[in-house]
């Protein structure tokens, strides 16, 4: 179940699917390409495409709306939620850390806009919000790291099957080959929507880092026009452009040229990054 008309006919039914994995030996080695490029800290640089993607679909922002503190504690949230995830990939009990992380949503769920109801872990919507982590993989690789060949982009779509698989929750929406993938990703993006939540994730992408409230704004202004302007063109590079469009973050080909300078500077510098401490 593939498709667009698929997916809106499954996520409205709004309800968990799990699916048993206790007798299923699943592990990411390090001998995968996900062990090998999702912990890499330039991941870092691809942490708003990953949050932004997930929460421009309504049902999934909804969830985070509701039941979470983005609102009040933005990063604490983001500490929260990463760690976690990252143990399905590199802790020695992956089962243990994916059932968490599913059992965290178990009680997710709640109605979006149209009045229509929405689940954590109603498959198609579990599966979007895996989807964005395969996708981080995928683009911070092959943009900051190094170009991945087309097998490399297959063996860790393949991958991320058993990554799926660690959450015990059903495959039902998931596409069956790395071509499908991108189709897949790519219907997802043309669905996007500016929720409450995104909008409010991106405003320091508009308007700026805001800054302490001790210091005066002028001065503030003058110290944050670095950051801003490194945000404002690297991290709003990294956006797919439905994204860029349902947020209203101002874009153009000057900006992409700066992105690509940006990118192709990192990847020169791999062999450099590759000496430091693995730590």
């Amino acid at each position: 179940m593939t498709t667009v008309d698929d997916f809106e006919t499954g996520i409205r039914e709004a309800e968990p699917a799990y699916v048993d994995i206790d007798s299923i030996d699943l592990r990411l080695g390090a001998d995968s390409l996900v062990w090998k490029f999702y912990g890499d800290v330039r991941g870092l640089l691809g942490f708003q495409r990953l949050a932004g993607t997930e929460n421009c679909i309504e049902q999934l922002a909804q969830g985070v709306e509701d039941h979470s503190v983005i609102f009040s504690d933005f990063l604490g949230r983001a500490r929260r939620s990463g760690p976690p995830i990252m143990r399905t990939v590199y802790s020695d009990q992956p089962h243990e850390w994916g059932r968490r992380v599913r059992d965290f949503h178990r009680d997710i769920k709640g109605t979006i806009s149209d009045g229509s109801r929405y689940h954590a872990l109603n498959p198609e919507l579990y599966y979007w919000a895996h989807a964005t982590f395969v996708d981080q993989v995928l683009f911070v690789t092959d943009t900051f790291i190094r170009r991945l060949s087309y097998e490399e982009k297959v063996q860790i779509f393949e991958e991320s099957k058993t990554w799926y698989q660690l959450y015990g929750v059903s495959a039902r929406s998931q596409p069956q080959t790395y071509d499908e993938f991108c189709r897949y990703w790519e219907s997802m993006c043309d669905k996007f929507v500016p929720t409450r939540t995104i909008m409010y994730a991106t405003g320091y992408l508009r308007h700026g880092v805001p800054g302490p409230k001790w210091l005066p704004k002028p001065v503030w202004r003058v110290l944050a026009a670095p950051l801003n302007g490194f945000f404002q063109t690297v991290i709003v590079g990294t956006l797919p452009r439905q994204m860029r469009e349902v947020c209203e973050l101002d874009w153009s080909p000057a900006k992409q040229r700066r992105f690509d300078r940006f990118a192709a500077f990192m990847r020169g510098i791999n062999p450099v990054i590759n000496r430091l401490p693995v730590r």
